[in-house]
């Protein structure tokens, strides 16, 4: 799952996750070339070459992709698995659909220069995806339990009854902060970026005046705000003397949600924008009906309706270089599928870095990923049964925090949950429910690292480390609810996360910390091998990775196409 904000968000299980304080794994070349994967050898159907080829179907790679068909490009995606989608995913048992990865999302309906960037893709592709909408989530913390409901007052009610006397002051002194900067953070459309000089006049020039006029109206004092957008949010906390104890847990819970890091390590331009989204007048979240498969069909049928085209069960085993260029890869089974343009990888900066032949990586590159923070990885529960015994009124989202003190990126302390199918029906059989429990990105993958999958060892790991998330549904589903009568029952380790997602030691991605790195550009040292994905700018999330796939297709065409494309969508 995952929180999808318009501009940024996490990508993967229902937030984004990762920790800025926990423990962090650093790799070698042999552990980075050592993942395991699920895929059949199959050869590419039609021609073996394309004027691109983008490895990995992802919601990344697949908005590259669509983007460059819809410029006219011949695109090929090769993908390992035999489903499109990458971690978001949909997989069917016994007659229920169930998400692997993302399921709170919002800006679906959303136009124009400030929507979310795959709101911005789809409408480029002439696609589009009906949603539910909603404006409430259930959250357990150790002050009790409550339905959050998003809008510009809600919040105060709970701050009566969990937090302190100055609690409403601090939160309005906050509202009334960041929301007049959240213009400057919206103002530069994600679709208008490229990784050249061009970007001078797709975006700089472009959207000047609308940048000029935010600044202008947010006054000396927001214009000052604004200056801290890529700086850490805990600066603004900070310089705010926000100190209410639940309000800053708060904050915190919702940093981790989004960016997998807490206040002091996520870029402020990401809660800014948030808070514009959650706490404006008639803001709702969304769900895509038929669960979030349906975002991944519609970005496949727009890559086709262009003329694009994607091949599943395509393993890629290494990206062949020639006279120190990409020029296309090779599939396990030897098929070579030529790129006569690029090559753009939507896999991990290890996996990546895994296909590419050693004597061709310079070594401050290699360096660079090997010593790049891993967030940890996940556990998942997914399970469908009887609707019988449970509340009518149901909500689909479920946040469970178990202890403030250890933090909310501690492992085994925060549990999320999916119910989509009380907005979609048809994820589930008549009368039933389908749902998805996870850790989120906090699991750490060295208790499983070398198990086999069929020993007693592994299932009783599996068995241990999967009771957090059934107490936690048997909280949020309440006493009408028995883990004895499901009818589907499926835990996931790191292990599963790295097998079926191709995810170098199960990792979410890069934990990278809001004012001591930055994310990667789309560029690599090997000409003509590009990257999107959550491993480059902007980062982790739905939202960030449909950006990043969006700048690198910009990239591989002319300004003048660019600039007719950011016509014909409207901005």
């Amino acid at each position: 799952m995952a929180l999808i904000f318009p501009q940024y968000q996490p990508l993967s299980p229902l937030f984004n996750f990762s920790s800025a304080n926990r423990k962090r794994t650093f790799l070698t070349r042999s552990e980075i070339s050592g993942s395991a994967t699920l895929t059949s050898k199959q050869p590419v159907p039609g021609k073996a070459e394309a004027d691109i080829v983008v490895i990995g179907s992802g919601i990344g790679g697949l908005c590259c992709a669509g983007l460059l068909a819809r410029y006219g490009q011949d695109v090929l995606v090769v993908e390992s698995h035999d489903v499109a989608g990458g971690a978001a995913h949909s997989f069917d048992i016994k007659g229920y659909k169930f998400d692997s990865g993302p399921s709170l999302f919002s800006g679906f309906q959303s136009r124009g220069p400030q929507a979310n960037p795959l709101a911005q893709v789809l409408g480029a592709l002439g696609e589009s995806t009906p949603c539910v909408s909603y404006d409430s989530w259930m959250v357990y913390v150790p002050e009790g339990e409550f339905l959050s409901r998003i809008g510009p007052t809600e919040f105060f009610k709970d701050l009566e009854k969990y937090g302190g006397p100055d609690s409403a002051r601090e939160w309005r002194k906050l509202l009334d902060t960041i929301l007049p900067i959240s213009a400057a953070a919206m103002a530069l459309p994600p679709l208008s970026i490229r990784g050249d000089l061009g970007v001078l006049s797709t975006a700089a020039a472009r959207y000047a005046p609308s940048l000029l006029k935010s600044f202008a109206q947010m006054g000396p004092q927001g214009a000052l705000g604004a200056t801290k957008l890529l700086r850490p949010f805990s600066e603004i906390i900070d310089s705010l003397a926000i100190k209410d104890p639940f309000i800053r847990n708060w904050l915190d819970l919702l940093a981790f949600l989004l960016a997998g890091v807490k206040t002091n390590g996520i870029l402020s331009a990401e809660m800014v924008y948030m808070f514009s989204e959650w706490y404006k007048p008639g803001c709702t979240l969304e769900y895509p009906l038929h669960g979030s498969g349906a975002i991944v069909d519609a970005l496949v049928r727009g890559l086709k309706k262009f003329g694009g085209r994607i091949s599943l069960k395509s393993h890629v085993e290494n990206i062949v270089v020639e006279k120190g260029r990409a020029v296309g890869v090779k599939l396990r089974g030897g098929q070579f599928i030529r790129a006569k343009k690029a090559v753009v990888s939507n896999a991990s900066m290890w996996d990546t870095l895994s296909l590419l032949p050693p004597e061709v990586v310079p070594k401050s590159y290699q360096d660079r990923i090997e010593t790049t923070q891993q967030c940890e990885s996940f556990m998942h529960l997914h399970l469908g049964f009887d609707a019988e015994g449970i509340p009518d009124d149901l909500g689909i989202h479920h946040i469970v925090v178990n202890d403030w003190d250890r933090g909310v990126d501690a492992d085994q302390n925060v549990v999320l949950i999916s119910v989509p199918s009380v907005l979609s029906p048809d994820l589930a059989p008549p009368g039933k429910h389908v749902l998805h429990a996870y850790t989120p990105g906090t699991e750490p993958f060295e208790i499983w690292e070398g198990l086999d999958r069929r020993s007693n060892e592994y299932k009783n790991l599996k068995a241990e480390r999967s009771e957090v998330m059934w107490k936690a549904v048997e909280k949020a589903l309440g006493p009408g609810f028995n883990r004895e009568k499901c009818e589907v029952k499926l835990v996931g380790t790191p292990l599963t996360h790295q097998r079926f997602l191709r995810r170098n030691r199960g990792t979410y991605g890069p934990a990278i910390l809001a004012g001591k790195d930055t994310f990667p550009g789309h560029s690599t040292p090997i000409p003509q091998l590009l990257c999107c994905g959550d491993s480059t700018f902007p980062g982790i999330g739905v939202p960030a990775v449909a950006a990043s796939g969006a700048i690198v297709a910009n990239s591989l065409v002319s300004v003048t196409e660019h600039s007719q494309l950011l016509d014909a969508v409207g901005i």
